[in-house]
């Protein structure tokens, strides 16, 4: 395997493993804390597990250079209501993720840029997935610090 297709499966796999830890997290959450908002100008639990379960297939939107109308209407087509239809999200954006990366070849990988609705310039393919993968491990943290601010039995291994 050459190292941008080593590089891109390490990367997949670390996506992969947000996927399975906040799936493992969201079937911990007590739906009585959906409407948790730890202070009045942060999401609550359901905003924010929405926001991340939705975080592959709208990042791989953006980066296709969607219209932030487009956007919003994927939002809300992609709303959810309980873990099931969560999990279901988070799954199959990953798997369109995961797919779309493994079809570019190295040089669109590394070299090809497009350009967010919001950005002024453009980014590289390579560049895109390390921020859909850090943009989910940043809410991922912030779902298991919800879910210890409502004392559900969550530690460290849990997101291994």
């Amino acid at each position: 395997m050459n190292p941008t297709a080593s590089l891109t499966e390490t990367l997949l796999e670390e996506l992969y493993v947000v996927v399975r830890t906040t799936n493992q997290l969201l079937k911990k959450a007590d739906p009585s804390v959906y409407n948790f908002r730890p202070v009045d100008n942060m999401r609550s639990f359901l905003e924010l597990a929405n926001h991340l379960v939705q975080i592959p297939h709208i990042d791989l939107a953006i980066l296709q250079e969607k219209s932030e109308q487009d956007i919003r209407q994927l939002e809300k087509k992609l709303s959810a209501e309980n873990v099931t239809e969560l999990t279901h999200v988070l799954e199959e954006g990953y798997h369109l993720a995961k797919s779309y990366f493994l079809s570019l070849s190295e040089d669109d990988f590394l070299k090809k840029e497009t350009k967010a609705f919001y950005a002024e310039k453009g980014a590289t393919q390579a560049k895109w997935l390390v921020e859909i993968v850090t943009h989910s491990y940043h809410h991922r943290g912030q779902l298991f610090t919800y879910l210890k601010q409502t004392n559900h039995d969550v530690n460290m291994f849990d997101l291994y």
